[in-house]
């Protein structure tokens, strides 16, 4: 029978809870009802990582993790109506950083992606692209730049100085948020699958 990674069921939980949350725009960033974004992001970036660790146990094949990925990625772009606009566009924003970890997930299981040109120098590649109107070329270097995070390094700080706020920005975010669960709760790492505790849900 075939895995499921993370299901719709899932992802409705996360946004049953940010209804719950009345969440609201505020100036402050200290707003506590902002912490179920990142705890769904997180949720989201850990499942991803599932994937990527049944791949190099080899419980999954390239193509399926691939596929595990995209299926993941269909089942967070689902929209609900009813969140209001300011959760809506907490939401959208949510979604943006998710895109750097689908495409980065892919790029690190594909692999051949440049493992050497400084990061700090191919966030300043992506910036520029993404100003010169190439946004799928920003993507493909950020995927790079995920992928490598992945692999285990780390995004210097310098990265955010000077950053200007834009879509690579909200990007960046997402592929932080790999580092972040990478340094947190890694038992994903020995998961090969052979026991399944069934925690989709």
């Amino acid at each position: 029978m075939k895995e499921e990674f993370y299901t719709r069921g899932r992802w409705l939980n996360w946004i049953n809870k940010i209804k719950e949350s009345g969440f609201t725009l505020q100036e402050s960033d200290e707003d506590p009802s902002a912490a179920v974004f990142v705890y769904a992001m997180d949720d989201v970036v850990l499942a991803c990582l599932k994937v990527i660790a049944r791949c190099e146990h080899g419980t999954i094949t390239k193509e399926d993790a691939i596929s595990a990925i995209d299926e993941i990625r269909d089942i967070v772009s689902e929209r609900d109506g009813s969140l209001g606009e300011d959760a809506s566009l907490m939401l959208e924003s949510l979604n943006a950083s998710l895109t750097a970890v689908f495409i980065s997930s892919q790029r690190y299981i594909n692999g051949g992606y440049d493992a050497k040109t400084p990061l700090l120098e191919m966030v300043k590649k992506a910036v520029a692209a993404e100003e010169a109107d190439l946004m799928e070329e920003s993507l493909s270097i950020l995927s790079e730049i995920g992928a490598r995070v992945i692999g285990g390094e780390s995004l210097p700080e310098e990265v955010y100085s000077d950053l200007p706020y834009c879509l690579t920005a909200e990007l960046l975010d997402g592929i932080d948020a790999i580092s972040a669960a990478q340094i947190g709760d890694d038992s994903y790492k020995e998961d090969d699958g052979s026991e399944d505790d069934g925690e989709d849900s």
